[in-house]
């Protein structure tokens, strides 16, 4: 099943970023998009998670193109259907760990799984504030609250970055068996050449373009 097809996007700030890119992403997949920093990955995540328009090309997601949705139904899928993993956590920092997993099963009207705050490690720290976790454990957080909306595509933007190398792998691997499990996919940002293998497929974003590598 197809869960997303972009195709010719380009963008540019002060200068063109990118230029005719074109990628899809299926059911059971992961993607990573690596490349040098400046290069334009997250902001090409950001276009194909909705949060920017590109300036010419479109995005499909679900067999919808996105720039053809009244805002109602783009907010709908955002809500339901897209996860969106950040290195900066934007956790609600009033809020205990769990009450910010609370807001993501309202949201969903999905339960929050032990299963995953255990793969988190996560379990003991659960009911402290926010403000009283360490980087790592907000990260973690941070990706359980996601996982528990459900998303059928999960966005990350340098998920890893705030954890030791062995957590990073015990996520990836959450990851990968949910995308598994849920018939959902992934698109990956990352400077983790290593962590970016993993993936089904990977793409460096060079000279403007997105070159498949593996």
């Amino acid at each position: 099943m197809n869960l997303l097809s972009a195709k010719n996007i380009t963008h540019s700030f002060e200068y063109q970023l990118f230029h005719g890119i074109s990628l899809e992403l299926h059911a059971q997949e992961s993607i990573a998009i690596i490349g040098m920093s400046g290069s334009g990955k997250s902001t090409l995540l950001h276009i194909l998670s909705t949060l920017l328009d590109p300036q010419e090309g479109s995005v499909e997601l679900f067999g919808s193109i996105t720039k053809e949705l009244s805002k109602k139904e783009l907010a709908n899928i955002k809500r339901k259907d897209l996860g969106l993993v950040f290195q900066s956590h934007y956790l609600f920092k009033g809020f205990s760990a769990y009450e910010n997993l609370e807001v993501a099963q309202i949201l969903s009207q999905e339960p929050i799984e032990d299963g995953i705050l255990a793969k988190l490690h996560i379990q003991e720290c659960i009911n402290q504030k926010v403000t009283e976790l360490s980087g790592g454990q907000q990260q973690r957080v941070s990706i359980a609250r996601v996982l528990t909306k459900k998303p059928k595509i999960i966005f990350a933007d340098e998920p890893t970055g705030n954890l030791d190398k062995q957590t990073a792998y015990e996520v990836m691997d959450l990851f990968f068996e949910y995308i598994k499990n849920n018939n959902a996919g992934m698109i990956l940002v990352t400077h983790d050449e290593q962590l970016a293998s993993l993936c089904t497929h990977v793409y460096k974003l060079e000279n403007k373009q997105l070159i498949k590598v593996q």
